[in-house]
């Protein structure tokens, strides 16, 4: 991955629908949000898409299918529980996405990989929310 380009995952606001009303924003190497950490009660999460593979743009259509198949696979993890979502970045560009709490960093990188993702945005309980590229 390019400087470029990670410098764009870096600066993004990782935004996280947690009710009807109540937004929190991640940002990458700082502590999980006060609002976010009664809400992932000490458990691992993560900050996923599976937009635009290769952060290459492609239809909408397509993006929604493989967001809807993303989601069915975090909903049928055991415990896990899922958050709707959705990254900004300085540009003006946005990439709906999925807040997972629960499933594990081999899981997770699983999904990743198999959307075809770059990387994604971890975390342990309330620690600093982690970029987390992958090969």
């Amino acid at each position: 991955m390019d400087e470029a380009l990670l410098e764009a995952f870096r600066s993004t606001a990782y935004n996280v629908c947690i009710d009807t009303v109540s937004w929190a924003t991640i940002r990458v190497d700082l502590p999980l949000p006060s609002a976010l950490v009664d809400v992932v009660n000490g458990r691992p999460w993560a900050f996923i898409t599976a937009w635009n593979p290769q952060a290459r743009r492609r239809p909408p259509a397509e993006n929604l299918a493989a967001q809807r198949e993303l989601l069915g696979e975090l909903q049928a993890l055991p415990d896990c529980i899922v958050l709707p979502a959705i990254g900004v970045g300085n540009s003006g560009w946005s990439e709906p996405s999925l807040f997972a709490i629960g499933p594990d960093v081999a899981t997770l990188d699983h999904l990743a990989r198999t959307h075809g993702q770059l990387a994604y945005v971890h975390g342990e309980a309330e620690g600093a929310a982690t970029l987390r590229a992958l090969d």
